[in-house]
């Protein structure tokens, strides 16, 4: 098998949280996930505001890294086989678009595909308060089979920075992709 690890699709979006995705591509790599990247346009300007990297350095961290316009790429096809889909952040733009399956972008094009065969599919979502239309997009996302994820941070294990709130987050989603080789905080109990 050319992926013995996994194969799996990383977007990244405009929303707050750019960290989630560059550990998640960082992470991957280190377990021998392939990744193929998918970033839009105000996903590299938040990036590039959050942490520093521009559109090449991010680039760097995934194994293949395909433009937002490119419809025509091989995860916009339900026979390029992948295990699974991870938007993060995701913005409720984002969201909202999955949702309604316009598919109007490869990002989105790549979650309906996902979603459509029947492959785990997780949004990051990056927003608060929801408003009403916020939570019926996920609850559609959720009829649909997908998998929303907010970031929100475990504290029962007591993490000494926001690195390691971060890191553990990662590691969690990439469990519920199945990643066998994830390492999450687990809970021993008192």
């Amino acid at each position: 098998m050319s992926r013995p690890h996994g194969r799996l699709i990383v977007g990244i979006t405009g929303a707050s949280g750019a960290v989630y995705g560059v550990r998640l591509l960082e992470r991957a790599r280190a377990l021998g996930v392939e990744t193929h990247l998918v970033a839009t346009p105000a996903g590299i300007l938040n990036v590039h505001h959050e942490l520093g990297l521009d559109r090449q350095a991010l680039e760097a961290l995934a194994t293949h890294a395909h433009s937002p316009g490119d419809v025509g790429a091989c995860i916009a096809s339900g026979s390029f086989p992948t295990d699974a889909m991870v938007v993060a952040p995701c913005t409720m733009k984002t969201l909202a678009s999955v949702a309604h399956g316009m598919g109007d972008n490869l990002l989105t094009r790549a979650a309906d595909v996902t979603l459509k065969e029947r492959r785990r599919l997780v949004l990051m979502v990056r927003e608060t308060p929801f408003n009403l239309a916020h939570l019926r997009n996920m609850t559609a996302v959720t009829e649909m089979g997908g998998i929303i994820y907010p970031p929100l941070p475990a504290f029962y294990h007591r993490p000494d920075s926001i690195e390691a709130l971060v890191l553990d987050t990662v590691e969690r989603v990439l469990q519920l992709v199945g990643v066998g080789q994830a390492q999450p905080q687990q809970w021993h109990g008192l």
